[in-house]
């Protein structure tokens, strides 16, 4: 596949003759060099560069809406408007009245000083006097809808309970709408919500034409109104028309609308292929949980949900009934808001009962030395209502400290907070008393006591067996081992037969079988008591008798030392050394012996190789080896590559 070439018909000049001197001067030098498969310039034409350049868009990425609000990393978000509209207006030939026309009805104007239905007069009308008017109209500046502005922050208490009549309980409820409040209807609030903080899109304004529609196409839909968007081929034809001026690849978003299906984006990866595109980054709109609701849902699903709600809450009357205007004026999307927000509100403030008799079970272990009682209390459905913690000989403090955090974790949990948020927010903390873990079969080591209750938690209500030591069927009579563990040599290469010389011990001067192999010969070495004195057989049979095993090594020297200083040369009983520390019978092999390590020992060096390769004594949370390494600020494991948080 050929790469986008630059149509030469609509490229300037200047820039063609650049391009080709370049490209030509490229080819020049590979022909002669050669080429190197290296990235010299990449692009990442994302939002936020393009808000640090000072622009709203830098080209390759289209703005992402007209109007957008950016969370800030500090908290709150400020407005951002797309600040080209009027430029390209101009460009198209609109004079400035058209111009003021049609920013103010895709922006707002920022002002109630003329709104339709909520203006000066009838604030005036209702109690409002010119500094509550003022503090109003600062906050409608950055305001994302009107009714964010009526607020006790914005007023102050005393303004909202001794003037507007409000009590404390009305003005401290988030879902309190007090334009609602003071008897505006619902599609007076919606215009008036337009006029001061516009609809956020260009389509439907006044003078602008059809045919200039396309030049103020986003990445996404704008505003309630807003139906246009460039669609995901655009984006791929805009990057395949940047890739052949790029050695790397383009950082750049496609995006998709919610609606979008498996086969789009399996066109979308096919034609940035055909393309020549390096990379695809393809983002469909709600995919992520974080993501604002989507309007996808019918009309008729949200009436039903709404009049389960009513029937349910003792309301048969439903409240679109009193205000006929109001209800045709919602949109699809504000009525499934409002449905969903119902639904949170009712679940998150009711507390699901225990039973008074519930299933359980006890937990007994030893964390570090101390004895750990966990019980937990079911539901009817069998899943996690309730634990107890009780640590068997510990301080009333703690003790008691122990207790709370249990009542806490079982509040929680009878509220409907998921075990995993628990189980994420615990697991891996680090205090004293931690260490090993005895009389538990599937965990042996956590770093703390808390760490050890979520582990088992996770392990036995939501099948987290990736988080203790010995899988439960590791435990089965009939486990076979992993087949998964099993070495596999099919990707070793073939090398052929070997030709020359084998290297290795076998082939030099060695003391084997009761002889002396050197130059080729084998001379027997003197035999006493069933045995050649010298042999490696001999030298095991003697330091036996002394409860000391010998281990021995080549080692090929003049002065029968081997140079590094690691090792004493030890002079087989019965084979005298000649002088240069040869051995009679031409063999120029010494034995080097030294104690086989004990167990403390043995365990002593494997703190030392841990410590020289700088293992920190925590275990890691994807495999479980205690295998983590320092890695800037975070760690990193040896064993599997997984991070604590650092990429």
């Amino acid at each position: 596949m050929l790469p986008l070439g630059i149509d030469q018909l609509l490229c300037p000049a200047d820039l063609l003759h650049a391009a080709h001197k370049s490209w030509d001067k490229a080819l020049e030098l590979g022909e002669k060099y050669g080429y190197r498969n290296a990235q010299v310039t990449v692009l990442a034409p994302t939002g936020t560069i393009g808000l640090i350049m000072d622009c709203d868009t830098t080209g390759v990425e289209p703005d992402f809406a007209l109007v957008k609000f950016k969370k800030l990393s500090g908290g709150g978000y400020f407005k951002i408007i797309n600040q080209s509209i009027p430029p390209a207006l101009t460009k198209l030939g609109y004079d400035g009245k058209q111009i003021d026309d049609i920013i103010g009805y895709t922006v707002g104007y920022k002002t109630l000083n003329g709104a339709p239905h909520i203006n000066h007069e009838s604030l005036k009308a209702k109690g409002f006097t010119d500094k509550e008017l003022h503090k109003l109209e600062a906050g409608l500046e950055s305001a994302f809808e009107l009714q964010f502005v009526f607020n006790k922050y914005t007023f102050g208490d005393e303004f909202c309970t001794k003037v507007l009549g409000f009590t404390e309980d009305q003005i401290n409820d988030w879902s309190f709408n007090m334009l609602t409040a003071l008897g505006f209807t619902k599609a007076q609030i919606e215009e008036a919500n337009e006029f001061v903080c516009g609809s956020m899109t260009v389509e439907g304004a006044p003078h602008l034409k059809d045919a200039h529609l396309a030049v103020f196409d986003c990445a996404n839909r704008c505003g309630k109104k807003g139906q246009r968007f460039i669609s995901a081929e655009g984006h791929i034809r805009m990057m395949a028309a940047a890739q052949p001026f790029l050695s790397g690849a383009i950082s750049k978003t496609i995006n998709l609308p919610s609606e979008a299906s498996v086969s789009d984006v399996h066109n979308a990866y096919w034609l940035s292929w055909q393309l020549g595109i390096k990379a695809n980054a393809l983002y469909r709109d709600g995919s992520k949980l974080s993501q604002p609701l989507n309007s996808s849902s019918s009309d008729s699903a949200a009436a039903i949900l709404e009049a389960t709600l009513d029937l349910d809450m003792g309301n048969p009357a439903d409240e679109t009934d009193l205000e006929p205007a109001a209800s045709t004026a919602l949109s699809q999307h504000e009525q499934i808001e409002r449905i969903a927000t119902k639904l949170v509100y009712r679940y998150i403030s009711k507390r699901r009962v225990m039973p008074g008799r519930r299933r359980g079970y006890t937990q007994k272990a030893r964390v570090g030395g101390h004895k750990v009682y966990l019980r937990t209390g079911e539901f009817e459905d069998g899943t996690l209502g309730e634990i107890f913690i009780d640590m068997h000989r510990e301080g009333a403090a703690f003790r008691s400290l122990m207790n709370c955090f249990a009542i806490a974790v079982s509040l929680g949990l009878q509220y409907g907070v998921p075990l995993e948020e628990f189980t994420e927010a615990f697991v891996f903390t680090r205090f004293e008393p931690n260490g090993s873990v005895h009389g538990h079969d599937n965990i042996k080591m956590s770093t703390s006591v808390i760490d050890y209750i979520f582990r088992e938690l996770s392990m036995s209500y939501l099948g987290r067996t990736d988080l203790v030591q010995v899988k439960p069927e590791d435990l089965r009579a009939d486990t076979m081992g992993n087949p998964n563990q099993v070495i596999d040599f099919d990707e070793e290469e073939d090398q052929g037969e070997f030709e020359d010389n084998a290297p290795g011990f076998a082939r030099n001067d060695h003391t084997s079988a009761g002889y002396t192999a050197a130059g080729g010969q084998q001379d027997p070495l003197p035999f006493e008591g069933g045995r050649a004195l010298g042999s490696p057989t001999d030298a095991l049979i003697r330091n036996q008798a002394n409860n000391v095993a010998v281990y021995e090594e080549r080692v090929v020297s003049g002065n029968g030392s081997n140079g590094l200083g690691l090792f004493e040369v030890a002079e087989p009983s019965g084979v005298p050394l000649s002088k240069g520390g040869e051995r009679s019978g031409g063999s120029s092999a010494a034995n080097v012996a030294y104690l086989a390590p004990s167990a403390a020992d043995a365990t002593a060096a494997k703190v030392r190789e841990a410590r020289l390769k700088g293992y920190e004594g925590d275990p890691c949370g994807n495999c479980g080896a205690f295998t983590l390494v320092r890695n800037g600020v975070c760690l990193k494991c040896n064993s599997c590559g997984e991070t604590s948080g650092c990429s």
